[in-house]
């Protein structure tokens, strides 16, 4: 529902964050007419009654060039007929999770928990290795919070529980406060780490009540944001991104290595260093999952090689994520360079 349907006194009650979301560019023609683009000559299609619909908010929109089809961040968002091309390699769950998760509860590693919290996100990035995941049967709602709750008490050998999604800051403060006391009220849970890209595309939603959510915890906090390109960082997400620094969290980023986004030595190395400014250490560059529909951001593996070993030559050390990848069965990522 659009926030313009509603009324003033909703209006007064809804966070901005939210009011932002209901304002969202929900059509692949409206995002190019926002950009002031030609779409008879850009190959794109619209998702309507799909799985994975457009959803980019406007203010991530203004972030892009004008007049520009290779803009990195229109490149991430956009729906290209590329999509639509199939490929033997590339499948609809990669990581194999549909038959690991239960309820929410994604065990797949060991002494760690995934919970898949909401469906939800801030923005539709189009390499998303969970586009094709079946939520409606494997979201850990609020009326199933308890038995997950119970099942993590059950496995003592649990010690971190990962709250992703989707977006878990796509919650309410009210629900995920909710979530995260209960953490809080199991002896074997030692950090709660919270894997977000609400920073980097609404920084509003690092409102104070948010903020003092997180003080407020007993448990340590790592928050892990989503950040590909050094344009999605401008004076708002920065600093959102000091704010949340100064509750005590630990910020690292991961990015997803794509082909004509971010596969260049300059914008990595301008990414850890506004990163870095930020607050946010550099933490993991993620090969492509190879997921339906995702077969056009790949990136050689040897290229990919041949980027961090340049990079480690430039940087301090703590500014080089590991150049990954997730492996089916492993216990832990692969680290490539």
């Amino acid at each position: 529902m659009q926030y313009t349907h509603h009324t003033k006194a909703a209006i007064s009650k809804t966070p901005p964050w939210k009011i932002a979301l209901g304002d969202a560019i929900r059509s692949a023609s409206e995002l190019l007419e926002f950009l002031d683009l030609d779409p008879k000559k850009i190959k794109y299609f619209e998702p309507k009654n799909s799985q994975f619909p457009m959803l980019v908010p406007r203010s991530f929109a203004a972030r892009m060039n004008k007049n520009d089809p290779h803009d990195p961040l229109l490149k991430q968002v956009l729906p290209y007929t590329e999509e639509k091309n199939k490929t033997p390699d590339f499948v609809p769950d990669p990581l194999q999770e549909f038959t690991l998760t239960q309820h929410g509860f994604l065990k797949k590693y060991p002494n760690r928990a995934l919970l898949i919290t909401t469906a939800a996100c801030p923005v539709h990035c189009r390499y998303c290795f969970r586009r094709h995941f079946p939520y409606k049967a494997n979201i850990a709602s609020s009326g199933q919070w308890d038995k997950t709750i119970q099942h993590i008490k059950k496995n003592k050998d649990i010690k971190e529980i990962i709250l992703s999604g989707g977006d878990p800051l796509s919650l309410s403060t009210q629900r995920l406060e909710k979530l995260l006391v209960s953490l809080t009220h199991i002896k074997s849970v030692e950090v709660v780490r919270v894997h977000t890209r609400f920073p980097i595309i609404l920084p509003e939603r690092i409102d104070q009540e948010l903020l003092d959510l997180i003080v407020k915890m007993n448990l340590p906090i790592v928050i892990v944001v989503h950040c590909n390109h050094p344009n999605e960082i401008n004076n708002e997400v920065m600093k959102g991104l000091q704010k949340l620094r100064s509750t005590g969290s630990t910020l690292l980023n991961q990015s997803v290595l794509l082909k004509g986004i971010n596969d260049e030595v300059a914008v990595l190395k301008k990414l850890s260093e506004r990163l870095f400014e930020c607050g946010v250490l550099p933490y993991y560059l993620h090969l492509l999952d190879p997921v339906t529909g995702t077969q056009h951001y790949k990136v050689d593996d040897n290229f990919a090689k041949e980027l961090i070993t340049t990079i480690k030559k430039s940087l301090p050390g703590y500014l080089v994520p590991k150049l990954v990848r997730e492996v089916p069965g492993e216990l832990s990522k692969i680290t490539i360079a």
